[in-house]
């Protein structure tokens, strides 16, 4: 049997954009993709804070340093510029991997620069 857990989480990413006309997805900074070890085209859940939307897409790097946070296609329309994210990715894992798992999370700041790393 597997259990899902979290995996990675970025808690309050801020929209830098948003392309109604891009296929779909959320452009994500790449230093901080790495930062909590999301891979290009990991499927992640979103929360957006202000609204409550969610929505399940994948994310892709944008330029490294650039605080970039750009919801693409359809995403566009769930949430705009400025507002806050929780984005999140799981993975699964035998009960026996979990007990020792720890989730790679960080807080975000102004400019979407790392504030704290948690857990």
């Amino acid at each position: 049997m597997l259990i899902t857990l979290l995996k990675a989480k970025l808690h309050h990413l801020r929209v830098t954009q948003a392309d109604l006309e891009y296929q779909g997805s959320l452009t994500i900074d790449e230093d901080l993709m790495d930062a909590v070890g999301l891979v290009c085209f990991e499927k992640i859940l979103i929360a957006v804070v202000e609204n409550g939307n969610r929505l399940e897409t994948y994310a892709i790097p944008g330029p490294r340093g650039s605080g970039v946070a750009c919801l693409n296609g359809a995403a566009a329309h769930l949430g705009s510029v400025g507002n806050r994210l929780i984005v999140m990715a799981f993975c699964q894992m035998n009960p026996e991997e979990a007990k020792g798992h720890q989730p790679q999370v960080v807080r975000l700041g102004p400019g979407n620069r790392i504030l704290a790393s948690a857990y």
